[in-house]
């Protein structure tokens, strides 16, 4: 059995009350990471009346991460969850701060969450699957860049700077990411703020080295969390080389991987999952 060696850390995951970042902190906990589950309940009603998605997944976007806690605890791991929005800017400071109250310095950043919309450039109202799509303007460019963009851009600057002040000499920054620079139709602003996070994680890898800091980026498969209906499951299906939805857990095992031991050497890169 591989020991990843990393009971005695210490996590902080954003977007953690459910789908990949859920799965990434009990993950992690189970390996005797200690973690910080950040998340953000958010309106149930955003998609509720919406038939292009499943019944409950408003209901489990708006829960908040008492069931992640438990999942961890009950393993015999340590958590703690601190809801936040990670639009603030004071947002990110807040989190590490509060890492460090309850279990120490933050060791691995897991850049999960994501103010994800569908917006375009065309005039349809809906995407090829029914859902609600809204004109790219200032409101959804806000919305997704300031939680996909400037939200992991200040973490990763908050980690390096308590890392870099403190002496450290061992880190991890896993970002997720989808899309990216060969664009993303109908949902275009999410695809130009993720490239952008992979553009801050590559130039931390660069600079970040030196002080025993890896920097990855994962651009999972589509993965259920919650939206995957049964058209889109036809659709991906049909086309992934692997002919498979993923699973939460499935991306979670490559987030732990990469924060392991056996990945020291790994930094710079974006590990794509069909």
């Amino acid at each position: 059995m591989i020991d990843p060696r990393l009971a005695g850390r210490v996590a902080l995951v954003t977007g953690a009350n459910q789908g990949i970042g859920a799965a990434t902190a009990v993950a992690l906990g189970a390996c005797g990471v200690a973690v910080l589950v950040a998340y953000k309940r958010l309106d149930p009603a955003e998609h509720a009346d919406d038939p292009a998605f499943p019944a409950g997944y408003g209901e489990s976007r708006a829960r908040d991460a008492s069931g992640v806690v438990a999942a961890i605890r009950r393993g015999g791991g340590r958590a703690e969850a601190v809801e936040a929005d990670l639009a603030d800017p004071a947002a990110p400071a807040m989190l590490f701060d509060r890492a460090e109250e309850a279990f120490g310095p933050v060791e691995i950043l897991v850049n999960n969450a994501s103010g994800w919309l569908a917006d375009t450039f065309l005039p349809e109202a809906r995407d090829r699957f029914g859902r609600a799509l809204r004109p790219v303007d200032a409101g959804s460019y806000e919305r997704q860049f300031a939680v996909d963009v400037r939200a992991p851009a200040l973490l990763i600057a908050e980690f390096a700077r308590r890392h870099v002040r403190r002496g450290a000499t061992w880190g991890r920054i896993v970002g997720l990411t989808s899309g990216g620079p060969h664009g993303f139709p109908e949902e275009v602003s999410y695809g130009a703020a993720k490239a952008a996070q992979e553009n801050y994680t590559m130039s931390a890898a660069a600079e970040l080295g030196r002080y025993g800091i890896t920097a990855n980026m994962v651009r999972p498969p589509a993965t259920d969390t919650g939206w995957v209906t049964p058209a889109v499951e036809e659709a991906v299906v049909a086309t992934s080389p692997l002919r498979h939805v993923g699973r939460p857990e499935e991306v979670a095992e490559v987030i732990v991987f990469l924060a392991s031991h056996q990945a020291r050497y790994i930094t710079g890169q974006l590990i794509v999952m069909s």
